[in-house]
């Protein structure tokens, strides 16, 4: 699995400085539709692994990170593709919907 753990102190690194396009799920223990989405993401990590950098970052433990990138909402899935954020979703997502989100990315 290609998942990275990340919070407020390496989100520069792992996500900003990242080679190629990175998919951060913002999530948190409490959060159901995040448990849900969550077997998505992993499916995701394994299917573009080598190609696309997932992180899960914490809400709970990112807090700088989430008020930088206003996550009000969460399961949230930032896009980022050479440090730059170019897409977002907010909620619990379809798979083929973030197959789509990602392959814009490639």
């Amino acid at each position: 699995m290609s998942e990275v753990t990340v919070n407020d102190s390496n989100f520069e690194q792992e996500v900003l400085k990242a080679q190629g396009p990175v998919m951060a799920d913002f999530w948190a223990t409490w959060c159901g539709p995040c448990r849900m989405l969550a077997s998505v993401v992993d499916e995701l990590a394994t299917q573009y692994e080598g190609k696309l950098k997932v992180c899960k970052i914490n809400a709970d433990e990112a807090m700088n990170t989430c008020t930088q990138y206003r996550i009000s909402s969460i399961p949230a899935l930032l896009f980022f593709k050479n440090g730059q954020l170019v897409a977002q979703t907010t909620g619990l997502q379809s798979k083929s919907a973030l197959e789509e989100k990602i392959n814009a990315l490639l």
